[in-house]
């Protein structure tokens, strides 16, 4: 554990040593950027004007508040002595992860930990594949009346339907695709506000292998469609998943 005068300089060296072993691989910047976000989110503090943390540019951070040995530890051992930001680096570096998350569905603290490079190319190709069914349909418009009209009774509503949901879906999805490839950092935040909307528009659209069912037969377009129905929330297993892997490497 590091232990620390106020206002002592602690080196991004010193934190790579106390946090991972030598044989450890990650991306070590990034990590421990991550770490002290956490920490200043904690305490309620802010890097523009700190009162806990400070950054030193190239250097490392500053702790501010002055050093207190809890009434326990005097106790028990009087050269015992344990800093605020050390008690948080404790309670932050078991999970690292938000707790808030926890849902019905897969719960954050349950998903394995994935190069967040790989969980990134997955959650764009899903964005690309729905934006390959707004833009065919749409690009085919006629071709798609044609199907619904000797389909289904209610083709124009159905066509409506279609049109609306693409025209948002595109935006959507090239939002997501903007986001993931920046690597935005609060990207599971406005996912999750956005999911409910995206699991409708998503289910809408596993409906779509159906379009193709003359070229492809209904029991193939019927299998497709199940899938479809999962990805939605693969998508959101994604997300968390990426965020998991950022807080713990």
């Amino acid at each position: 554990m590091l232990v620390q005068r106020p206002g002592q300089l602690v080196s991004r060296e010193e934190f790579r040593k106390e946090l991972w072993p030598a044989d450890t691989f990650v991306d070590f910047d990034h990590s421990l950027n991550t770490i002290v976000n956490k920490l200043r989110e904690v305490l309620g503090d802010s890097a523009s004007n700190p009162r806990f943390v400070e950054t030193l540019a190239k250097r490392g951070y500053r702790f501010l508040p002055p050093v207190e040995s809890p009434p326990s530890s005097r106790a028990t051992n009087s050269e015992s002595v344990v800093t605020p930001q050390a008690e948080v680096l404790e309670q932050v570096q078991p999970s690292r992860t938000p707790a808030s998350r926890s849902w019905v569905l897969t719960n954050v603290r349950d998903l394995p930990i994935v190069p967040s490079g790989y969980v990134r190319m997955l959650f764009v190709l899903i964005q690309i594949m729905y934006l390959s069914f707004y833009m065919a349909a749409l690009g085919r418009l006629s071709g798609v009346q044609g199907v619904l009209e000797r389909s289904l009774a209610g083709s124009r509503t159905v066509t409506v339907l279609l049109i609306v949901s693409a025209s948002i879906g595109i935006p959507v999805r090239l939002y997501l695709i903007s986001y993931v490839s920046f690597d935005v950092k609060d990207l599971s935040r406005k996912f999750l506000r956005l999911f409910a909307g995206l699991l409708m528009l998503d289910e809408l659209w596993a409906l779509a292998p159906f379009l193709l069912a003359q070229q492809i037969g209904i029991g193939f377009a019927l299998a497709i469609s199940a899938a479809l129905i999962y990805v939605p929330f693969a998508q959101r297993t994604l997300v968390l998943m990426r965020d998991r892997s950022s807080a713990l490497t």
